[in-house]
């Protein structure tokens, strides 16, 4: 009888250690915080800059959540909402300023002074202020882009402000601060390829409750370079970038109410090789995949 009682002691033991894992992991030993979903987005506002994140509008970062698998790109796919149509041969073709890829198009409503040109505009709650320098191919400035003879322009854009996000059952709060410069030459009508050369940063701090009611803060930050991008132009078909390097970087801390600092890190890096495959590496939290990228409108293949 009083062996009969200990294995009915522990077996309710057991059961009730069950459920608290259970309980405790939000569905079962497989559902685990997922800090690496801040690599799917770029940091809010960053679509109103210059970069090679495919930003789509998606504002601040939710926070982490409880869930099965990484929550992020994994080696799959580019971070930041992907890499930008331009960088992967589906931004169209055209010559002249306003076609093709890296085409440069500035809204009305901008001011000109001292050669620059100068838009403001509301992007989400965010301030995002650009100012344009046009040459011609005489180096020449100019104050509006003219589709035969303008063949440079430099693109300067901070975002700044702070915006909310209160869907998908997260409710926070960011402060934003973003910065891009990128130089686009071979504009003019006549030309045959395109070079582009341009750096961006983003800063995202946020604070707020995430989808499970749980409290945070975060900082994501953003980095990328593009340099020596050739792009060849058609007026038949879309190109792709045949030389060139783009380096993108991502860091995000994240400390849940109550606890310690999480830090993850992410860093991409693709070299155009003058073929129709790109070279890629993808360095997340310390691992390394060397993958490559089919052109046009590849996505990493890290198998």
């Amino acid at each position: 009888m009083a062996r009969n009682v200990y294995r009915l002691l522990v077996t309710s033991t057991a059961l009730i250690s069950a459920s608290a894992c259970t309980l405790d992991s939000f569905g079962g030993p497989n559902d685990t915080m997922q800090f690496e979903s801040a690599f799917s987005s770029a940091p809010a506002g960053m679509e109103a800059a210059s970069s090679s994140y495919a930003a789509d509008g998606e504002g601040a970062w939710g926070g982490p959540r409880r869930g099965r698998g990484p929550g992020g790109p994994g080696m799959g796919s580019f971070m930041g909402g992907g890499l930008g149509d331009d960088f992967t041969g589906n931004a169209g073709f055209g010559r002249g300023a306003h076609r093709g890829p890296f085409a440069a198009k500035i809204d009305d409503g901008c001011t000109v002074a001292g050669g620059d040109v100068t838009c403001t505009r509301n992007v989400n709650g965010l301030t995002a202020t650009t100012i344009y320098t046009i040459r011609d191919a005489n180096n020449g400035t100019q104050t509006r882009i003219d589709t035969a003879t303008t063949n440079s322009v430099r693109t300067r854009t901070t975002v700044t402000g702070t915006t909310t996000r209160g869907r998908d059952g997260a409710n926070v709060t960011a402060t934003v601060n973003n910065v891009s410069d990128r130089t686009v030459t071979g504009l003019a009508q006549g030309a045959t390829q395109r070079t582009v050369n341009g750096t961006s940063a983003g800063s995202e701090s946020t604070t707020g409750t995430n989808r499970d009611g749980q409290q945070f803060t975060a900082v994501r930050v953003s980095h990328d370079t593009t340099a020596g991008l050739i792009v060849p132009v058609s007026t038949t078909t879309p190109t792709y970038p045949t030389a060139g390097k783009v380096v993108r970087r991502m860091k995000i801390t994240t400390t849940m109410t109550g606890g310690t600092p999480t830090v993850r890190e992410r860093r991409e890096e693709i070299t155009y090789t003058g073929s129709a495959t790109a070279k890629v590496s993808i360095t997340q939290d310390g691992t390394t995949k060397t993958c490559t990228m089919a052109l046009p409108r590849g996505r990493p293949n890290c198998g």
